[in-house]
């Protein structure tokens, strides 16, 4: 039996994904996982790495990781409704954040790709733990912040309005879902441990989408602050179709993220297959 590491975030919509894979309830013959729960950036940075057999990461690191990973087609995040916000406590349009400090929840995360994207001029960056971010905005030690997560329902509650959902920004410019982060694994696991990589973990986002209660005590044992509703909401809003196979449509918007990154000079251009093991 071969063990990996497998590196996925306490969010909801994660806990919901893996939970049947790391309890035995989506087998991968011949592999056993020894899961890590991190914070997304976290993950990108042991990704970049190489310290993670598979991981959960944001499309964003993509561009920089495609010789060593390649993309799993299931577990990843991707949809429409749900990408990063701009959000701000004393600022109530986007045109009056120049030269004002943003917040980020991290050098390697797709809301920090979207931003540069969006508005290249907006340069000076900070970059925090998307915890705590909305706290930062409301007590002035930034000027405005980009927000992912839970944190979409919950910032009226620290006094924050949204000046833009970068997400809706990308839909009208591109047509294209948003696609926030997805599953990789190392390259050098070989075409045949990948696949089943692959199978196991659509199994156990099938049985979790069939199943919808049994991941409860899981996911409520790694998002202990959040409550039921925000939980329920969270898994809603990042748990779909997608997550059970990128289809034509996810490897499209995909594609799109990476070409745009690399014509801005965001991203190292490279010709490598992203799902080709």
């Amino acid at each position: 039996m071969q063990t990996l590491t497998l590196g996925f975030s306490p969010c909801p919509n994660d806990t919901f994904i893996f939970h049947a894979l790391v309890q035995g309830l989506a087998a991968c013959q011949g592999i056993a996982f020894r899961e890590r729960l991190e914070d997304v950036e976290t993950l990108n940075r042991l990704t970049l790495e190489g310290a993670l057999d598979v991981s959960k990461v944001s499309s964003h690191l993509l561009g920089f990781i495609r010789d060593e990973y390649c993309l799993l087609r299931s577990g990843g995040a991707l949809g429409r409704g749900c990408g990063p916000l701009i959000v701000a406590a004393r600022y109530s349009a986007m045109e009056d954040l120049g030269g004002k400090r943003i917040a980020v929840p991290g050098r390697y995360t797709t809301a920090h790709l979207l931003l540069r994207l969006f508005a290249p001029t907006l340069d000076t960056i900070v970059f925090l733990p998307f915890h705590e971010i909305m706290g930062a905005v409301q007590r002035g030690v930034v000027d405005a912040g980009v927000i992912i997560h839970e944190s979409r329902f919950t910032y009226p509650d620290y006094g924050l309005a949204k000046l833009i959902d970068l997400g809706e920004w990308w839909e009208r410019e591109t047509g294209h879902p948003i696609p926030l982060g997805g599953i990789v694994a190392k390259r050098s696991l070989g075409g045949v441990a990948i696949a089943a990589i692959d199978s196991a973990l659509r199994a156990s986002v099938a049985y979790a989408q069939s199943h919808p209660g049994a991941a409860n005590g899981y996911i409520r044992a790694h998002s202990q602050e959040m409550s039921d509703e925000v939980c329920a909401a969270h898994i809603g809003l990042y748990v779909n179709d997608f997550s059970l196979d990128l289809g034509a449509a996810g490897e499209a918007a995909i594609a799109a993220l990476l070409t745009r990154a690399e014509a801005a000079g965001l991203v190292p251009p490279s010709d490598r297959d992203l799902f080709s093991p």
